[in-house]
């Protein structure tokens, strides 16, 4: 549960957006708001410090609590519109975020679209019907033309910010995005395998979002830089429908027919994640090719897959920074009114036993 302070503020919030406090309008003193809320002096302070924080109120020396102009006509609430919320990296991903807002004093509705742009529409409509100040949202399909962008520019004309992470639109020019450098990590990954020797290295990347793209791109870019052929030959892409067949309907046979009859001669495989280079090493396991002495495997995100593999798989981690946190900071420091910049994380490479 929030400290006393960020439950006041939250409660003096809402008043000031719904109107009840009007602008230029002054707050009730400390005395009162301590009488009010049942606590000390100093808890109201720091619940009005955290308002003039936001650029809500403005505090006079010997003279109170005032509501600023500029103080926001919409709600308390924060909307997140993700692509999945209880597979892989999106819990965590989740919690970073809520965990944000909820210490500045919002509340945050939830809406998945499970990477498909007709539900993206009807959760936007349904967010724009409520009373929300902000929008945190990963694109779905973001590597593809989107026909929501009309919803989009909406939003922003009504003055709701957005903050974007994973990947926002090309048709969105000057979108604020919180991205991992997925570009720089299919160039490291690649590299590495290079410099154990590695020269047929197959590639298996997503073909609907952008972050398999840019994975792509830095993959391509190792390989030119080494003044190598690049090896398209043993490159597989696969869409939202064809990892739901691999992952809830247990269906290989996509990857069964890339290792069997396009990865001949091939050492090591660069995977789009964790969840993708968990499957292939089972499979190759299975198969007779041992891992990593036959065929490397290297992969992005450094989850739980990557750590209980049967064989621990080589993959990039965050370290300290964490998408959903940036995200979420940085739209709650727009709603306070202040200037933010798209940002790119990078990752940190976490050798294990894959490669």
């Amino acid at each position: 549960m929030p400290s006393k302070y960020v439950q006041i503020a939250a409660s003096l919030r809402t008043k000031i957006q719904e109107g009840f406090y009007q602008n230029t309008m002054r707050l009730p003193t400390e005395m009162e708001l301590s009488q009010a809320f049942g606590v000390n002096r100093q808890t109201v302070r720091r619940a009005l410090s955290l308002l003039s924080s936001e650029g809500l109120i403005e505090r006079r020396q010997g003279s109170g609590s005032y509501v600023r102009d500029s103080a926001p006509a919409h709600g308390n609430s924060i909307a997140i519109l993700t692509t999945y919320i209880n597979d892989y990296i999106f819990p965590s991903i989740l919690q970073d975020a809520e965990a944000i807002f909820a210490r500045s004093g919002y509340s945050t509705m939830v809406f998945c679209t499970h990477n498909q742009v007709d539900v993206e529409r009807k959760a936007l409509k349904e967010i724009q019907e409520s009373p929300i100040c902000g929008l945190l949202v990963e694109g779905t399909r973001s590597a593809l033309p989107n026909p929501n962008l009309d919803l989009y520019g909406q939003l922003r004309e009504s003055g709701i910010p957005v903050v974007f992470f994973h990947g926002s639109y090309a048709a969105l020019p000057g979108a604020i995005c919180i991205s991992d450098d997925d570009s720089q990590g299919g160039y490291l990954l690649t590299q590495l395998l290079l410099k154990k020797g590695h020269r047929n290295i197959a590639g298996i990347f997503k073909s609907d979002d952008i972050q398999g793209h840019n994975r792509y791109f830095g993959f391509l870019k190792a390989f030119r830089d080494a003044g190598l052929p690049l090896p398209d030959s043993h490159v597989l892409w696969y869409t939202t429908e064809e990892k739901n067949q691999l992952l809830k309907h247990r269906d290989t046979a996509l990857l069964q027919d890339f290792i069997h009859n396009r990865m001949n001669g091939v050492t090591a495989v660069v995977c789009y994640n964790d969840e993708i280079a968990f499957s292939v090493i089972g499979l190759l396991l299975s198969s007779g090719i041992r891992v990593p002495k036959d065929v490397a495997v290297v992969s992005f995100d450094n989850t739980s897959y990557s750590e209980f593999c049967s064989v621990k798989i080589t993959s990039l981690a965050h370290g300290s920074k964490h998408t959903g946190r940036i995200a979420a900071e940085h739209l709650v420091d727009m709603l306070q009114g202040k200037e933010v910049q798209s940002e790119i994380i990078p990752w940190i490479l976490v050798e294990k036993e894959s490669s």
